[in-house]
């Protein structure tokens, strides 16, 4: 399945060939594919390693971001990261920088997995509040680190305004009927006219979905993909929640004490996301755009009525089949660190920008 117009397909002979010139002792290990997301494809090697190839250039960039800053930031959080062992050198077969990390058991977030939604939502802010925590270490707003979703709304007006356009024309009146647009561009404006956050930049994890966080014995083991790490303002962190079940979103708003305007500002960013993954993957990539459609209904949803009381079916049905578009390996065991979850090709773009 190609995605964009710039990928560089890769095999398991790719694969091979990548190992037995730059790490020997692992070329005869057996290999398995192991998922392939929007940004990169993956391989099991043996059963303690995950090669990762990037489809595009962009997701080169992200992997040696991982590559440089995870080692300095997995001592001081308290669930497991993804450790990289290797740094694959660009070859001639494959012209793009690549990486092998440790395998990460678990089951990605999801109904089947998830014990209590509840305790999950307040695991995940507690993961969020002390990764927003750590001192950037002499990181700055910069390069790499200087993504689209750490910095204001106002930067992705237009864009995301041509992105609404679209889903109104695919998924709203001028489609299928899915989506209200009206109502979605109304609360993403909701989000553009409040002021940008006025506190210090903090480490930005960047794509805390279901698929990229990962369950063991029913509860948060370990997060993955930090292929859209980032310094900024954190209200886009909080995006992602509208992808979790209501119980699990009430949760974490309480346990990190988000304020209503801060409240806004992440669901237009969970609004630019979503619109801008429908834009982009309507025609190539279904089972994203079911992601994308799910995560804007569950806004409307929450903007249309009271929250659904915690234990309800809609607590416990509303997250996206798991491993549906995950950077981060198999449906039943995901493993270390993967490629951003959606490309934004229309994306602002700071120096270095790395769409998702």
């Amino acid at each position: 399945m190609t995605l964009h117009t710039d990928e560089i397909p890769a095999d398991e002979d790719l694969v091979r060939s990548l190992l037995e010139a730059q790490r020997p002792e692992w070329a005869a290990l057996p290999l398995a594919p192991a998922g392939a997301g929007t940004d990169n494809t993956m391989y099991r090697l043996g059963d303690d390693l995950l090669v990762r190839l990037p489809r595009t250039p962009d997701g080169a960039r992200s992997l040696r971001k991982e590559q440089e800053w995870l080692p300095r930031l997995a001592p001081l959080l308290g669930r497991a990261v993804p450790t990289p062992v290797h740094r694959g050198a660009p070859a001639a077969a494959f012209p793009l920088a690549w990486s092998v990390h440790r395998w990460i058991d678990g089951t990605e977030a999801g109904p089947s997995s998830v014990r209590d939604w509840a305790a999950f939502g307040g695991d995940l802010a507690a993961f969020v509040r002390e990764l927003h925590g750590l001192d950037l270490m002499g990181a700055t707003r910069a390069g790499d680190l200087s993504w689209y979703r750490g910095g204001s709304l106002r930067d992705g007006e237009e864009w995301i305004g041509r992105c609404l356009a679209d889903c109104r024309a695919l998924a709203g009146a001028g489609g299928s009927g899915e989506l209200d647009v009206d109502a979605l561009e109304r609360l993403w404006r909701a989000g553009l006219a409040l002021p940008d956050p006025s506190g210090p930049h903090v480490w930005l994890h960047g794509d805390l979905k279901p698929t990229n966080l990962l369950v063991r014995d029913g509860a948060l083991h370990a997060v993955i993909d930090f292929g859209c790490l980032s310094v900024g303002h954190p209200d886009a962190e909080h995006a992602t929640v509208w992808d979790l079940p209501p119980a699990a979103r009430r949760a974490y708003r309480e346990a990190l004490d988000l304020d209503e305007p801060t409240w806004v500002r992440a669901r237009a960013w969970a609004i630019a996301v979503g619109a801008s993954g429908i834009s982009y993957y309507w025609h190539t990539y279904p089972a994203f755009v079911a992601e994308c459609l799910a995560r804007l209904g569950a806004i409307l949803a929450e903007d249309s009525g009271p929250v659904p009381a915690s234990g309800s079916t809609s607590d416990s049905g509303s997250v996206p089949v798991s491993g549906s578009t995950s950077d981060s390996g198999s449906v039943s065991a995901s493993a270390g660190a993967a490629g951003p979850s959606v490309r934004d090709p229309a994306a602002p773009r700071g120096g270095g920008v790395t769409p998702s």
